[in-house]
């Protein structure tokens, strides 16, 4: 399965990730719980394995 979200800064993807372990900790199911997990973990490590910003690029300086 594959996501496409576009047009949204690192800033709104971390808040996707932490309303989605948000949603998993107050899901009722624990299937529901579960895939919310996993959809924050694999938005996470796609986040994680993107090249640090740098200066040039809007980076910390």
């Amino acid at each position: 399965m594959a996501a496409q979200l576009i047009e949204l800064g690192l800033d709104d993807l971390a808040e996707v990730v932490e309303c989605l372990l948000i949603g998993a900790d107050t899901a009722r199911h624990e299937e529901i719980a579960a895939r919310r997990r996993a959809l924050a973990d694999g938005i996470g490590d796609a986040l994680d394995s993107l090249p640090a910003p740098t200066a040039a690029k809007g980076g910390p300086q």
